[in-house]
């Protein structure tokens, strides 16, 4: 017998669709906190991220329950040159919300056909910026599959498959204590035209082994949550 074909991922030619279809499946109150609470996006972001790749929309089991949001999430482990994490701790979104992270390693959400090092070289890029330059070590064992419910869109469960990849920090940014930088990659094309909520500045830090391993699990979740 053959096992059942994976769902097919939905598709939503207009935001007013994608509208329709979660609001008889998600809680009023939850679909009406996105993009007005403290810290979470709003639906065009969601269908923004649907349109480019970013993630997909999985009709769950049974069919009338909800939806799952996956998204693949590159995470990039970069090191300085006495082995410490750079994590990253805050992000200034575009309404001023100052949205607490994990701490968690860079983090960029994986397009379709990308790789997850492609993907890192592009958060790198993205979040620290073009001058940077990190030397990607490669990717990590199996990845790592995390279900919850988004902080950016209360009310829907996602799945993050996480991929870590290992780089080590060359140039550009400093090498101990805390710095920030501008986000180079949530622009044109990425904000609907003003209408949707982005990040504007990532704060870093370094964190040695004994800190990493006091934050483990949090760095986790919070991975998954850098592509929130």
């Amino acid at each position: 017998m053959r096992p059942p074909s994976p769902p097919r991922p939905l598709a939503f030619p207009t935001l007013d669709a994608l509208a329709a279809y979660l609001r008889p499946r998600l809680p009023a109150p939850a679909l009406a906190s996105w993009g007005t609470a403290p810290g979470t996006k709003n639906l065009l972001n969601l269908f923004l991220e649907l349109s480019c790749g970013d993630c997909t929309l999985l009709p769950s089991s049974p069919p009338a329950a909800l939806v799952v949001r996956a998204v693949h999430v590159a995470t990039v482990r970069i090191r300085n040159r006495r082995g410490a994490l750079l994590v990253e701790t805050r992000q200034l979104l575009s309404d001023g919300t100052l949205r607490r992270r994990g701490p968690r390693p860079v983090s960029e959400k994986m397009r379709p056909g990308e790789t997850p090092e492609a993907a890192a070289a592009r958060a790198v890029r993205e979040e620290l910026g073009e001058r940077v330059r990190v030397r990607i070590l490669g990717a990590g064992a199996e990845p790592r599959v995390e279900e919850r419910e988004s902080a950016s869109y209360p009310g829907l469960p996602a799945r993050y498959v996480l991929h870590a990849v290992d780089a080590e920090l060359v140039e550009g940014v400093p090498d101990e204590g805390e710095f920030d930088t501008e986000e180079g990659g949530e622009g044109e094309g990425h904000d609907g035209g003003g209408a949707a909520i982005t990040v504007k500045r990532h704060y870093w830090t370094w964190i040695d082994d004994a800190e990493e391993e006091g934050h483990a699990a949090p760095a986790a979740v919070a991975g998954a949550a850098g592509a929130q």
